[in-house]
């Protein structure tokens, strides 16, 4: 007799692939994860909707005045009729073509960064180091021999204030930082004292107050007549400011490097320079390049304080252009663009930074 009877069909395996598998796998793979999903997902409905609905779809685009928003919507109107003045501060409207030119210099260095197969950046970059800020200082305040019309830093604002101090600061800052850690590190007593005092003062003050006395106190220091530019003040406050904190993320760096690294050098007959230019100071950088872009961006973000000795940078600008009875209540619109700069150049500093940590094999997930 044959007795064999065949089992019911199992069912389908659940799909573990594709848009379905991602969701059953990280939206739904339990009953709790499925009401808390479905929670998330209603909370963000309820605030994404109106968002859109004001920033776009019943937002004002073009415009002259508070006549052209009704209100309902956002009034992007005033970011437009006012993007020369946050772009370019009180800058002389005739003259935006040397700002623009820094702009695309700017540009044309830094973009080829991103892109690996590109063969010139090393001299891309030893250009924007050096020769960059030479010709965009001429451009920007003038001169007889090029012809330029001087342009006072009083007049320099916007987002090109911005830009230049958080450029100024970052590039001087780096190998300030990097001489103090080094210092710290010394066997010599008075370089290590000499660098530990400057490192714990600077650290040990906020910033506005660095600015504040740079502004205010240190005209008293000078000879009478003689003239400090407020700009250069200010350039001196947060590059002293911002290398103390360099120096101690460059410093965890160098202590994180395996002993045998330094004994190595010496055993090779390296000079105390050549061991650390060639072997430690490498390994040490890679492994901190995290810490030294959040110093760059705190450093971009901390630059919105010059405006307490005068220097009105993008957040500044907007601030003042909001109280344009013209517009009426614009302030949300005007905040709102100024974080939408800072979050455009932090975001891609940020992501610069994840890309060297890839190139050059960190080891470090993200």
């Amino acid at each position: 007799m044959n007795d064999f009877k065949p089992l019911p069909d199992l069912p389908p395996p659940a799909a573990t692939t594709g848009v379905v598998g991602w969701l059953r796998e990280n939206l739904f793979s339990t009953p709790l994860n499925t009401v808390m999903s479905l929670a998330a997902m209603y909370i963000l409905y309820s605030l994404l909707v109106p968002v859109l609905d004001w920033a776009f779809i019943s937002a004002t685009f073009v415009g002259d005045g508070k006549s052209a928003c009704d209100g309902t919507g956002a009034c992007w109107a005033f970011i437009g009729n006012r993007l020369n003045i946050f772009t370019y501060g009180s800058y002389p409207a005739d003259q935006y073509w040397r700002l623009d030119v820094c702009f695309l210099l700017l540009l044309l260095s830094f973009g080829p960064q991103f892109f690996d197969k590109f063969p010139y950046k090393f001299p891309l970059g030893v250009f924007s180091l050096t020769l960059f800020p030479v010709i965009c200082y001429f451009l920007i305040a003038g001169s007889d021999t090029l012809g330029l019309e001087h342009v006072e830093t009083e007049r320099w604002g916007g987002l090109a204030l911005t830009l230049m101090l958080a450029y100024v600061g970052i590039v001087a800052a780096l190998p300030f930082g990097i001489m103090l850690a080094l210092g710290r590190r010394s066997e010599m007593p008075v370089i290590r004292t000499f660098c530990i005092a400057f490192i714990e003062l600077w650290r040990g003050v906020p910033l506005i107050s660095v600015l504040f006395m740079s502004s205010v106190m240190l005209p008293l220091f000078l000879p009478e007549g003689m003239n400090f530019d407020k700009l250069l003040r200010a350039l001196i406050g947060i590059t002293m400011f911002q290398s103390a904190y360099m120096a101690e993320v460059i410093r965890g760096g160098l202590q994180a490097i395996p002993r045998g690294q330094y004994e190595a050098a010496k055993a090779l007959g390296l000079s105390y320079w050549k061991s650390m230019g060639l072997i430690i100071l490498p390994q040490a950088l890679k492994l901190v390049i995290p810490g030294i872009v959040n110093t760059f961006i705190a450093l971009f973000k901390d630059t919105t304080l010059v405006l307490i000795i005068g220097l009105l940078d993008i957040l500044a600008t907007v601030q003042a252009a909001i109280t344009d009875p013209a517009w009426g209540a614009v302030a949300t619109e005007g905040y709102v663009f100024a974080a939408f700069c800072f979050w455009v150049f932090c975001f891609g500093m940020s992501r610069y930074s994840q890309y060297l940590e890839r190139k050059l094999h960190t080891g470090h997930k993200r």
